[in-house]
């Protein structure tokens, strides 16, 4: 039986409701004051058609932040350096968690809501074992770096939404300040190998 394709005002419908969502959680100070209600009406259709979308809330956040996130896991697969594949582990682990920790800060509002939408862990997240499984193979072919597994963990755990919230939103952190403070630790975890310009 031939794969059935979602009809053209189904797609479209999806299309809009992810630019209203997108445009709302750019503008409200906090994830919470963005409702299913404003979204389903920004992009004028009906809660229902919403929920047929994307299922509840939670599912509305997730498809969002993936889009957002394409263009970075491109970059990452198959992107050139200091992201793409070709580039050694030794510089490449710092260049994924400065991208990740930069994507973080441009999304701080959309990353924030989808880890307290309380739907899973965000360590159940596919885009976080996904990069979590990446990190942990490219430590794993740096001689010296113990327990890769934990360690990619601890390194991702600086980058986490909560957290970059309370030192950007709340402390007033700069981004080059927190950009510079990953750096030092991530060159402390991977000494006495740290990666070279």
């Amino acid at each position: 039986m031939p794969e059935r394709r979602p009809r053209k005002d189904a797609t479209r419908n999806r299309q809009a409701l992810l630019a209203a969502a997108d445009e709302l959680f750019t503008r409200r100070e906090s994830p919470e004051d963005v409702t299913m209600a404003d979204v389903a009406a920004a992009a004028g259709v009906g809660k229902g058609t919403l929920f047929r979308a994307f299922g509840d809330r939670t599912g509305l956040l997730r498809a969002l932040y993936e889009a957002r996130f394409e263009p970075l896991r491109e970059a990452v697969e198959s992107g050139p350096p200091p992201l793409g594949p070709a580039t050694p582990p030794l510089r490449r682990v710092p260049a994924l968690l400065d991208a990740a920790l930069c994507f973080k800060l441009d999304n701080r509002r959309l990353a924030l809501a989808l880890e307290e939408s309380g739907g899973t862990s965000p360590y159940q997240a596919e885009h976080y074992g996904h990069w979590h499984g990446l990190l942990q193979a490219l430590l794993d072919q740096i001689p010296g770096v113990a327990d890769a597994g934990f360690t990619a963990h601890a390194l991702l755990a600086a980058t986490r939404a909560d957290l970059v919230e309370h030192l950007a939103g709340r402390e007033g952190v700069p981004r080059e300040t927190l950009r510079a403070q990953l750096a030092n630790l991530t060159a402390r975890v991977l000494a006495p190998h740290p990666p070279r310009d």
